[in-house]
């Protein structure tokens, strides 16, 4: 079984208004913890999309007009090259699944993306895990059997899951890769992988 750890940075919170400015992932092998491949990239937009930014959202994760021009890449050969991934890692219904912190959040601007059609028709996982879920099931689990803090005493945002196990808090600013990286690490310490049988 595969995973696609996915983390996307946007211009605003409101998929009907904003966009995509950076997508990454990671592609592991959930046996070994393999690394099988990883992919980061900055999209660019329209200036008149640019222009509805949320200065939050921009605050939050550091992009400037300036850095999606010079650096941004068109979403259609983006979406190539995703394609193109997904296909040579096998990354398919029942052989893989998506993790990220906020999959609602993430899968509706991917599906902006690559529409839910066309992933459909590639016959992609539909099941997109979040670590939140897993870490309150966890936390539920020992704090029954060891008398633990219950997970809405620890907090479960990713910081607060990171910090229960020891971990950083993921590097600012918040872009995609770092936190790709950093949900792999909580990820990690909180169920580690299984060797093949």
């Amino acid at each position: 079984m595969r995973a696609v750890f996915l983390d996307t940075e946007t211009n605003g919170l409101n998929p009907q208004v904003h966009h995509i400015v950076e997508l990454a992932f990671k592609i592991v092998d959930l046996e070994t913890g393999a690394l099988l491949d990883n992919y980061e990239k900055i999209v660019s937009m329209p200036e008149e999309a640019w222009a509805k930014s949320d200065k939050e959202s921009l605050r939050i994760n550091g992009f400037s007009w300036e850095e999606i021009q010079t650096k941004g890449q068109k979403p259609d050969l983006i979406a190539q090259e995703i394609t193109e991934r997904f296909e040579q890692f096998e990354i398919k219904r029942k052989k893989a699944v998506f993790i990220c912190q906020n999959p609602s959040f993430d899968r509706v601007f991917f599906s902006k993306l690559i529409n839910p059609d066309r992933q459909e028709a590639l016959f992609w996982p539909y099941h997109w895990l979040d670590l939140a879920s897993m870490f309150w099931a966890l936390s539920i689990i020992e704090a029954k059997s060891q008398k633990s803090p219950l997970p809405w005493q620890i907090g479960f945002s990713k910081d607060s899951i990171a910090f229960h196990y020891k971990i950083p808090p993921e590097d600012k600013p918040h872009r995609a890769m770092n936190g790709v990286s950093h949900l792999l690490l909580c990820y990690t310490a909180m169920l580690g992988f299984s060797p093949k049988r």
